[in-house]
C-alpha cells in the first residue's frame, strides 16, 4: 500500500500567506521606526575627532642647550620646555644698559647747555650796552674834533659787532631750548627710546626659556639641542587633550535640517558602542572639504563628474565625558544628530562674539620689573 504524496494546497497557500504577512509586518515595523525614529536622525560615519594643535616657536634666535619634554609627555601651562644659550642676550642686555647710560648723560650736557647759552647772552647784552655807551661819548667829541673821524668809525663797528654776536647767541640758545623745552630729561623722547630698547633686550634675556602656551600633552617635537633657532619655525606641538570636538562630514543633501545647538551622539571606535559621548552642533562649516582643499576640484573641465559633497559639522563634547573616557585628535568616530529640534538656525545666532575661548598668560612678562631697572639707570646717571 502506498502513502499519499498530494500536496495538501491549504497548507501550502497557509505558508505563503504567513511568509507575506511576515514581510508586510516587518515593512511595517521598518517604516513606523524610520517615521519615528530614524527620520528624526541625520547619521554619518564619516566623522572625526579634532582638537587645538599649539604650536610652540621662539621668539629669539639662540642655541638650544636643553630640552625639558618630550613626545607623549604632558607639560603644564607655563612650565619651562626648551632653554636657550643665555650668554648672547646677556651681552645684549647689557649693550642696552649702556646706551641708556650714555643717552642720559648726554641729555644732561644738552640741558646743562641751555644755562650756559644763557650766560652768554648775558654776556653779549653786557658788551652791546659797552659799545652803545662808548660811542655815544664819542658822537660829541667828534663834533668838535676832539676826536678823529677813524676813532668814531671804530666804535660803530664795534656796536655793530656787539648787535650781531647778540643775535648769534640767542640763535644757539633757541635751538638748544628747542631740543629739551617742554618735556624733563627723564621724559625726553630719546632717552625714552633708549629706554624702549632696554626693554626688548630684557625681554628677550626673559624668552631664552621658551615655556608651554597651555597646558597639554607634547607632539611633533622637531627641535633638537644644540640646534640653531630661530623665531617662526615650529619646534613643537602642543594637543589640550580637554579641548576636542568631532568634525562630522555630512552629505550635503542631509544639512537642510540640521540646525545650530541640536543635541548629538557620538561613538568613537576607540571604545566602540559600550562608550557614547553627548554633545552639540556648535556649527557648520562655511564651505564643502573640497572648497577649502589643497588642490580644489576644477568642475569646469570637460570630463566632469558630478560628486555628493560634503560639509563638515563641528560638534562639541561634554567635558566630563572626555576626562572619564579620554580621546585622541584624529580618530574615527560616528555622530549622530537629533533633527527634530529646528529652534537654531543653521548659521548661529546674529549677535556679538563671545569673549575669547582661547587665550593664555603664560607668556606675559612682568614688565614692571623692566621699567624699574630702566628707572633706576636713569637715576643712576642722573645724580650728580
Amino acid at each position: 500500500m502506498t502513502a499519499d504524496t498530494t500536496p495538501n494546497p491549504n497548507k501550502r497557500r497557509f505558508v505563503l500567506l504567513a511568509i507575506t504577512a511576515a514581510f508586510l509586518l516587518a515593512g511595517a515595523t521598518y517604516a513606523a521606526y524610520y517615521a519615528l525614529v530614524l527620520s528624526g536622525r541625520a547619521d554619518t560615519d564619516n566623522a572625526y575627532v579634532g582638537g587645538n594643535l599649539v604650536t610652540v616657536s621662539s621668539q629669539v634666535a639662540g642655541s638650544v642647550i636643553e630640552i625639558a619634554a618630550d613626545e607623549t609627555q604632558m607639560v603644564q601651562a607655563g612650565a619651562e620646555i626648551i632653554k636657550l644659550d643665555p650668554a648672547d642676550a646677556a651681552v645684549a642686555l647689557n649693550q642696552a644698559e649702556a646706551r641708556l647710560a650714555t643717552v642720559v648723560r648726554q641729555q644732561r650736557e644738552r640741558y646743562s647747555n641751555v644755562d650756559q647759552f644763557d650766560a652768554v647772552i648775558a654776556q653779549r647784552k653786557v658788551e652791546l650796552t659797552a659799545a652803545q655807551d662808548d660811542l655815544a661819548r664819542r658822537l660829541p667829541l667828534a663834533a668838535d674834533h676832539t676826536v678823529s673821524g677813524e676813532d668814531v668809525a671804530h666804535a660803530r663797528r664795534a656796536l655793530d659787532t656787539a648787535r650781531a654776536m647778540l643775535e648769534v647767541a640767542n640763535k644757539q640758545a633757541g635751538a638748544a631750548r628747542a631740543g629739551v623745552s617742554g618735556v624733563s630729561l627723564a621724559q625726553h623722547p630719546l632717552v625714552l627710546a633708549a629706554r624702549a630698547d632696554y626693554v626688548a633686550a630684557w625681554l628677550a634675556s626673559r624668552r631664552n626659556a621658551i615655556v608651554a602656551p597651555v597646558s597639554g600633552y607634547v607632539a611633533k617635537r622637531s627641535v633638537q639641542v644644540g640646534s640653531r633657532i630661530t623665531p617662526g619655525p615650529p619646534l613643537l606641538t602642543i594637543v589640550p587633550l580637554d579641548q576636542l570636538w568631532v568634525e562630522a562630514n555630512f552629505k550635503e543633501s542631509e544639512l537642510r535640517d540640521i540646525r545650530v545647538g541640536q543635541p548629538a551622539t557620538v561613538e568613537a571606535d576607540m571604545y566602540g558602542s559600550k562608550v557614547r559621548f553627548h554633545g552639540k552642533v556648535l556649527g557648520l562649516s562655511a564651505g564643502t572639504g573640497s572648497a577649502f582643499s589643497l588642490l580644489p576640484a576644477q568642475n569646469a573641465s570637460g570630463n566632469w563628474i558630478k560628486v555628493v559633497q560634503r560639509v563638515p559639522v563641528r560638534i562639541a563634547l561634554d567635558p566630563r565625558e572626555l576626562a572619564a573616557h579620554p580621546l585622541r585628535v584624529g580618530l574615527s568616530a560616528t555622530a549622530s544628530i537629533d533633527i527634530t529640534q529646528k529652534g537654531g538656525g543653521a548659521l548661529g545666532a546674529v549677535a556679538p562674539p563671545a569673549p575669547q575661548r582661547y587665550a593664555t598668560t603664560a607668556l606675559n612678562q612682568p614688565l614692571e620689573q623692566a621699567r624699574a631697572a630702566t628707572d633706576a639707570i636713569v637715576a643712576r646717571n642722573l645724580a650728580n
